[in-house]
């Protein structure tokens, strides 16, 4: 029962807060764009921007924009041209561009800017012009202390992505995952967290328990995990800023598959009693426990929708894992997967628009989504043992992990809603149990 109800732990797989001193956003430029990018129609065609060096006396400038064209290109809504094609060599950001030197390269939107040093504060301005619409899109400048400038780097390509396409960007965010190293048969795990391009890795355990399902709270400054540290399957909460553990309740038999709600105030979680599992919400405060499900089945890895009035849910009452909708209290309580095979993981979009899941059938592993009632199925990728979406906090990409056949371990992958725009995230070894955090203020 144990390697079975851990292989659903497998299958069922805030915001870290790193405070940017003295960072705000000023100066602010509104104006009505002529340059903007439909991201409803499904496969969209890409825009061709330019990313010049942003001004400076290093390195610094160079750097911030290669980070800004990445977080875009990563993206699939935009195509950074080549420097090498650009005819106007800009000297002076404050200037109006040449436009017509932009427009004759099909450059439809333009990105200027400097880096300074201000008594020890790096201080990086931005410009985005309309260079068929001949103006100025948005300006904005930042403060920070130089060694968050990759920081920098995401937050301007989040208020790039957001006018052009007049929706939150997802670039200055977090991942938590499970870093898994070592052979298959001693594998050593430890909590790891991350920028959402994979840079500034660090470790949050040290490896001596196997750890898995990690989640952010909605305040970014906790996550929920499951550890089986003293070979007992427990839920703990660990704080990022100071690194205290706390566990969250003393159960017995197993608990797993944690996710906090939308208001941060509860973690709600699968019990194991007497080879069957049961949903539980916890309010963090008092520690009281209510039971939602009451099956001879497992019901496990529940996910709140955004408003927390329902929750999504794994359970093999049918005779296979499928998903199932309830309200939050539990009652409600229906089925919403009906196609070929079995499903697993629903994590509920940001947006509230969709269900992410993953699929398996005739041997084969799926991501996809549906909508809360089941229907508009849609499989976005397809791929030996792939597994365990989260959402951007966007609701447009979705992070899941994936073992390649022949691959000694897994890594995390990134697809948006397209299913057109697969990219490996790098990291430092084999990853696993992706969990994105909210967008960081």
């Amino acid at each position: 029962m144990l390697k079975g109800l851990i292989h659903m732990i497998r299958n069922s797989l805030v915001r870290l807060l790193l405070v940017l001193a003295g960072l705000m956003a000023v100066a602010s430029t509104p104006a009505y764009a002529v340059v903007e990018l439909n991201i409803n129609k499904g496969n969209v065609q890409p825009m061709p921007i330019a990313i010049t060096d942003l001004l400076s006396n290093d390195t610094l400038g160079p750097q911030i924009s290669s980070v800004i064209s990445a977080d875009l290109q990563r993206s699939g809504l935009f195509a950074p041209i080549n420097k090498q094609a650009f005819i106007e060599k800009i000297t002076n950001p404050d200037s109006t561009p040449r436009f017509q030197d932009w427009t004759s390269i099909n450059a439809q939107a333009l990105v200027t800017g400097r880096v300074t040093q201000e008594g020890g504060r790096l201080r990086a301005e931005f410009r985005l012009w309309d260079t068929f619409g001949n103006s100025q899109m948005i300006g904005q400048q930042f403060y920070a202390q130089p060694d968050n400038w990759r920081r920098v780097a995401h937050i301007i390509a989040d208020a790039i992505y957001e006018k052009i396409t007049g929706e939150k960007g997802y670039f200055d965010t977090r991942v938590v995952f499970v870093a898994e190293s070592g052979p298959k048969t001693a594998r050593k795990t430890q909590l790891g967290i991350m920028d959402q391009d994979g840079a500034n890795v660090r470790m949050l355990t040290d490896g001596s328990d196997l750890v898995l399902t990690p989640r952010f709270s909605p305040n970014r400054q906790e996550v929920t995990y499951m550890s089986f540290a003293n070979q007992q399957p427990r839920v703990y909460l660990l704080q990022l800023q100071t690194g205290q553990r706390e566990l969250v309740g003393n159960f017995p038999g197993m608990t797993f598959s944690p996710r906090f709600s939308p208001d941060g105030q509860r973690v709600i979680m699968s019990l194991q009693q007497e080879g069957n599992a049961n949903i539980y919400t916890m309010d963090l405060r008092s520690r009281t426990t209510t039971r939602l499900t009451s099956t001879a089945a497992i019901d496990t890895s529940p996910s709140y929708s955004p408003d927390g009035t329902q929750v999504a849910f794994e359970s093999d009452r049918g005779g296979q894992p499928q998903i199932y909708v309830m309200n939050a209290d539990g009652s409600n309580q229906r089925r919403i997967s009906f196609g070929n095979g079995s499903y697993s993981t629903p994590v509920w979009s940001p947006r509230g628009d969709l269900i992410a899941f993953t699929k398996r059938a005739g041997g084969n592993f799926s991501i996809g989504v549906m909508k809360p009632d089941g229907s508009g199925e849609r499989i976005l990728t397809s791929g030996s043992y792939s597994e365990g979406p989260t959402w951007a906090p966007n609701g447009r990409v979705i992070m899941f992990f994936r073992a390649p056949s022949g691959a000694s371990g897994p890594q995390i992958y990134s697809i948006d809603l397209t299913g057109y725009n697969e990219q490996k995230i790098p990291t430092p070894g084999f990853a696993s149990d992706p969990a994105w955090s909210p967008l960081l203020e």
